[in-house]
């Protein structure tokens, strides 16, 4: 064997038994080449592959002796299953790093659902921070820091799923009850009436007449149809459920809905007869009194064109008529008297 010369143990599918092949690195031998000369005839090369060491080779011009087939390296010629996805079918022969390194991969942290429940308790809906006061609530049931609100409004960069939110109108302010000493159990507010902490553990509703909000624990204990903390009387539809369940959110959207398209109904019926509401009675007062003051103004300037036989009913004498509103004198016919200097109103 010459000196430069290098062996490897070869492994073909018809030969259970490892046989040597030497070869010289000097000539390089490729897989490709190997596996031709090892394939019967007319077979075809792309059914077989390599395996080094178990581990798969998967490009067939990979010389013989470099470092993926180093010298004294077992080398396996097997055949190519097919149906198995086109990568050579699982043998069992394979470097099993693959596997390794697919459970090593650190998949990212499923959600946990408690502390998803918490953030939609204790943070704005719209700018994730902690809530503070002052606070306010829409329709649905979504809890916002005003300020939040507010600037998302002004700069129009308000989410689709905040769509509904359209102007000051659709913000109910609430009233949260902080809990004395600060945070207890991840909560900041709680229920005025049960002392309840305001977490998403319990069931909470909001008053739109007043803004406070209680626990549904104490607005079923305590049977009133007065807010428990200052009395106001509130109805049924005045409830709305905080972050409630998506059944209960449908239920408010379409609550919501039916109010808008009443007011709109409503708005259209006063219209309809003649009847306007406070701020039209204002607009209406506003525009007579400006209307009247230019009449008043127009008037008083057109005192001294005025003529009565201009405006004479009909089977009238112009100029009798005109004396009811002018002198009857001409101003040709006046004499000035030592007695009285100043001019009459014919004069003028």
């Amino acid at each position: 064997m010459h000196s430069k010369s290098r062996q490897i143990l070869l492994r073909t599918p018809n030969s259970r038994r490892l046989q040597t092949l030497t070869f010289d690195p000097s000539q390089p031998l490729s897989l490709r080449d190997l596996k031709l000369s090892l394939i019967p005839d007319h077979g075809n090369p792309d059914a077989f592959y390599f395996t080094a060491n178990g581990k798969l080779l998967a490009d067939d011009s990979i010389p013989v002796g470099s470092p993926q087939v180093p010298a004294l390296s077992t080398l396996t010629l097997r055949h190519r299953l097919r149906g198995g996805g086109g990568d050579g079918g699982a043998t069992g022969a394979e470097s099993r790093d693959c596997y390794l390194k697919m459970y090593a991969e650190k998949k990212p942290d499923k959600i946990d659902p408690n502390e998803q429940r918490l953030s939609k308790w204790v943070n704005c809906a719209l700018s994730y921070e902690t809530l503070r006061q002052p606070c306010v609530m829409d329709r649905l049931g979504n809890v916002f820091n005003k300020e939040a609100l507010v600037e998302a409004l002004i700069g129009k960069k308000l989410p689709k799923a905040f769509n509904h939110i359209r102007g000051l109108k659709d913000m109910i302010d609430v009233k949260l009850e902080p809990i004395p000493g600060g945070e207890s159990n991840n909560a900041w507010f709680q229920c005025p009436i049960t002392g309840l902490e305001f977490n998403g553990t319990y069931k909470f509703f909001a008053l739109r007449k007043c803004g406070h909000v209680l626990s549904a624990k104490a607005l079923k204990e305590v049977k009133s149809k007065a807010c428990l903390v200052c009395y106001r009387e509130f109805d049924e539809c005045d409830k709305v459920v905080i972050n409630g369940s998506e059944e209960e959110v449908d239920a408010l959207r379409e609550r919501m809905e039916e109010e808008r398209a009443r007011v709109v109904k409503d708005k259209k019926q006063r219209k309809k007869h003649g009847i306007v509401d406070g701020k039209d009675v204002e607009k209406v007062a506003a525009r007579t009194e400006k209307l009247n003051g230019k009449i008043e103004s127009v008037g008083s300037t057109n005192n001294k064109r005025f003529k009565g036989a201009a405006v004479a009913p009909a089977n009238a004498t112009k100029e009798v008529y005109a004396s009811i509103f002018t002198s009857s004198k001409k101003k040709s016919d006046f004499r000035e008297t030592y007695s009285c200097r100043s001019l009459p109103l014919g004069r003028n």
